[in-house]
């Protein structure tokens, strides 16, 4: 005869812990093989390798570049003897983020440290930066690469204040021109990069973090010896 079932009879779940984590916001965008590239990079394919039709399983080939959609750069992206993106701390990819708003701004538009001083005084060790450009309705559109861009003496004084992780909804930190390399050189991935910290491009979904200072999330993938990874990216809060 069977007795009574024991209150931790594991087939059982009568206690359910409440998460901590709420409001999840998806900050990246989909793959496909319309993703928009930096110009003259790779563009993405996606292939079936085998089918259930005819192997029983599917597997997908993926074939595309370290800066495919929402990705991050490592200092290895500039600089020949710095950190890969396997090789970097895992907390430059999960932290508390402050959001700067600076929506409304000209295509071409440099973002400038007046631009940043509304929320200068959370600017800290710890957290990272996430600039909030609204240019991620244009994706998918040649608007997209005429995106504003964080100047290199804005990206300076972030760094100054102890920030190593800055992001944004557009394609690049720096500007994007389609023939050459930008007016003012690639000021804002060097002193980034240069300080040891990473960037992450191509975020989207910015408006809906309702959170004044969300954990944000882009672990990247673990690629040995890459200049950059895509990741996963969200923002959510905790407690």
């Amino acid at each position: 005869m069977t007795g009574p079932r024991p209150a931790t009879d594991p087939r059982e779940s009568t206690v359910r812990t409440p998460s901590p984590v709420r409001n999840v916001v998806d900050l990246s965008h989909p793959l496909d093989d319309d993703t928009p590239v930096y110009p003259g990079d790779p563009v993405a394919r996606f292939t079936p390798a085998t089918t259930i039709d005819e192997h029983g399983y599917n597997v997908l080939h993926v074939r595309m570049g370290s800066q495919t959609g929402t990705h991050v750069d490592a200092p290895y992206h500039f600089l020949a003897d710095g950190p890969r993106i396997d090789e970097l701390p895992l907390e430059l990819f999960l932290a508390p983020a402050v959001i700067a708003d600076v929506r409304g701004r000209a295509p071409h538009a440099a973002l400038t440290w007046a631009d940043l001083r509304p929320v200068a005084d959370r600017l800290a060790p710890g957290r990272m930066l996430l600039l909030h450009t609204g240019w991620d309705a244009h994706w998918g559109t040649e608007a997209y690469f005429d995106h504003p861009f964080l100047d290199g003496d804005a990206a300076e004084r972030v760094v100054a204040a102890g920030v190593r992780t800055i992001g944004l909804d557009a394609l690049s930190l720096d500007e994007t021109v389609l023939d050459g390399e930008p007016a003012g050189g690639f000021a804002a991935h060097h002193a980034v990069l240069g300080a040891g910290g990473v960037i992450v491009e191509n975020l989207r979904g910015l408006a809906a973090v309702r959170s004044a200072e969300p954990v944000v999330s882009v672990l990247p993938l673990r690629l040995v010896g890459a200049d950059g990874a895509p990741v996963r990216a969200v923002a959510f809060e905790v407690g």
